[in-house]
C-alpha cells in the first residue's frame, strides 16, 4: 500500500520513498532540558511516535535519533540573551557551575524520558547530547567556513545567509520583511538580519565554553542538530521532524549550514506538527496557561487519556486544549476500553476494516480517520475478527486498548458486589439494580458474563 507524507519543503503530499529500501533514517529535534516539557511539547513527540509506529507497521526498519540540548540554546533567536540552562540554575538556586548545569540537564532529561514512557512513546535508538558532540560541531563549522559561507562579528562566527541560494525555501520566507526587523533584532555588524551564529564568543562568563579556531566559546543552537544528525544518520537521510515553530528559523538554518558544508541535499522529507493551543494561543508559561503531565494527573487524568485526545486531531491542524475537551477524551477512551474488554476472541482478522485503517494511517498519518474506523468496527454487530484487528490497530495507536488493568477493589465495593450477586441469585432484580448504581457511584462499572461478574474502574 502506498505511504504518503506532507513534505513541508515542497508543501505537497508525496509518496514516501526511502533512500535505502526497507530502512528509514529519522531525526527529531529534542528538548532543551532546562525545565519540564509542557503538554504542547509532548503533542509533538506523540506525533513523531505515530509517524514511527506507522513506518514500523509498514515493515520498515528505523534508525531514530532525538538530541538533548544541554548547552547553547539562548533565550533570543538573535544569538543574544542568556543560555536557557543558566536561567534554570538561577531559578532553582544552584551555583553557576558546569557541575550544576549538568545536574539540571540530567534531572530534566530523566523526567522527560519518564513522561515519554507514560505516554507509550517508543524511545529513539540514540540520545545524543550537545555537550558530548562539540568536536563534531567544530569540524562541521570548519567545512562551512572553508566553503566561504562565514564571517566574524563581535558575537562570533556568523553564517552568511545571502550566499545560500535556497535559504528561504523551507519557511517560504520574505527576506525583505526580515530586513525590516520583523524576525530578529538587527546587529549592526551583520550583513543580513537573517544571518545567524555558528560559534558564539562574546560571552566570556558563560559557564560552558570550549577552545576553537574562532576563540573560546560555545556552539550556536542550530549547528548542534546538524552535527549530531549527520554523525548518526549521515549527510543525507530520510525524515526530519519538528514543531511548526522550527520551520522559519531553526530548520531553515539547519538546511543552510548542513548543505553549505556538504554541497548536497541533506533531508528528503520535512514533517512538522501544528501547535497545541490554549485560548487560541500557543501554550505559554508567561501567559499563565501552561500544563505539564503531572498537572493533568493531579486533575484525575491519565497520560493515555491525553494521548487519546491528541489522536483526535490531525497533526497538521492546531489542537485546541481545554480541560473540557480532555474530559470528553477521557470518557470516550474509557467507553472504548470497556467495550473492547467485553469482546470475545474468534481468532480471525477483519480484512475489510483493517484495509480502511491502513488507508487512513498511510494517507499522511490520518489518525483521526483511523480512530473512526476503529469505532465503526466495534459498533458493527456482524463484524468478525474484532480483537485481532484491534490488536493490529493498537500497534499504531499505542493506547493499550487490550491491556487489562489491575483493579484494586475496596472491601466496601467487594461487599456490595457480593450482596448484588445474592440479589441476582434470588431474582431480586430491583435490589440488584440499586446495588449496581451504588457501585457506579463509587467509581466502578460491572459486566455480567458467563464467566461471572467483571469489574472495571470507570
Amino acid at each position: 500500500m502506498v505511504l504518503k507524507f506532507y513534505n513541508t519543503l515542497t508543501r505537497t503530499k508525496e509518496v514516501f520513498k526511502p533512500i535505502k529500501k526497507g530502512w528509514v533514517k529519522m531525526y527529531g529535534c529534542g528538548p532543551t532540558v532546562y525545565w519540564y516539557q509542557h503538554i504542547g511539547n509532548m503533542r509533538r513527540y506523540i506525533f513523531e511516535d505515530l509517524l514511527k509506529r506507522v513506518l514500523i507497521y509498514n515493515k520498515y526498519k528505523i534508525k531514530h535519533v532525538i538530541n538533548i540540548t544541554d548547552v547553547g540554546h539562548l533565550t533570543s533567536d538573535a544569538d543574544q540573551g542568556e543560555d536557557k540552562m543558566v536561567k534554570a540554575l538561577k531559578r532553582e538556586g544552584l551555583s553557576l557551575t558546569k557541575e550544576s548545569m549538568l545536574k539540571i540537564a540530567n534531572k530534566y532529561t530523566r523526567v522527560f524520558k519518564e513522561d515519554l514512557k507514560k505516554l507509550n512513546i517508543i524511545e529513539p535508538d540514540i540520545w545524543p547530547k550537545a555537550t558530548k558532540h562539540i568536536k563534531e560541531m567544530i569540524e562541521l563549522i570548519k567545512r562551512i567556513e572553508k566553503n566561504n559561507y562565514t564571517y566574524k562579528t563581535r558575537v562570533g562566527l556568523i553564517f552568511d545567509t545571502s550566499k545560500f541560494k535556497n535559504y528561504s525555501k523551507l519557511g517560504k520566507l520574505n527576506l525583505k520583511e526580515i530586513k525590516s526587523g520583523a524576525r530578529v533584532k538587527i546587529d549592526s555588524e551583520r550583513k543580513n538580519p537573517s544571518d545567524f551564529a555558528l560559534w558564539i564568543t562574546n560571552q566570556p562568563n558563560h559557564i560552558m565554553q570550549w577552545d576553537s579556531p574562532w576563540g573560546k566559546g560555545f556552539p550556536g543552537w542550530h549547528i548542534e542538530c546538524s552535527a549530531m544528525s549527520m554523525k548518526y544518520l549521515g549527510e543525507h537521510f530520510d525524515i526530519h521532524t519538528g514543531g511548526e515553530e522550527h520551520i522559519p528559523i531553526h530548520h531553515t538554518n539547519e538546511i543552510a549550514q548542513s548543505e553549505s558544508a556538504t554541497g548536497k541535499k541533506g533531508v528528503n522529507y520535512w514533517l512538522h506538527n501544528r501547535w497545541l493551543l490554549v485560548k487560541g494561543a500557543k501554550m505559554s508559561k508567561s501567559k499563565g496557561h501552561l500544563y505539564i503531565l503531572s498537572d493533568l494527573e493531579k486533575k484525575g487524568f491519565s497520560q493515555l487519556e491525553f494521548r487519546y485526545l491528541c489522536l483526535l486531531t490531525h497533526y497538521r491542524k492546531p489542537l485546541n486544549f481545554t480541560l473540557e475537551n480532555l474530559k470528553f477524551a477521557k470518557d470516550s477512551y474509557t467507553r472504548l476500553k470497556n467495550i473492547i474488554y467485553q469482546l470475545k476472541d474468534d481468532k480471525k482478522t477483519n480484512k475489510k476494516y483493517l484495509k480502511k485503517f491502513e488507508e487512513a494511517i498511510n494517507n499522511d498519518l490520518n489518525i483521526p480517520k483511523a480512530l473512526q474506523v476503529l469505532w465503526m468496527l466495534i459498533r458493527d454487530e456482524e463484524a468478525l475478527g474484532k480483537l485481532d484487528t484491534i490488536k493490529k490497530m493498537n500497534e499504531v495507536f499505542g493506547l493499550d486498548l487490550l491491556k487489562k488493568e489491575k483493579i484494586i477493589i475496596s472491601e466496601e465495593v467487594k461487599k456490595i458486589i457480593k450482596k448484588r450477586e445474592e440479589a441476582r441469585k434470588n431474582k431480586n432484580w430491583k435490589k440488584a439494580d440499586e446495588l449496581r448504581k451504588k457501585i457506579n457511584k463509587l467509581g466502578y462499572s460491572l459486566s455480567d458474563t458467563k464467566e461471572g461478574v467483571k469489574v472495571r474502574k470507570k
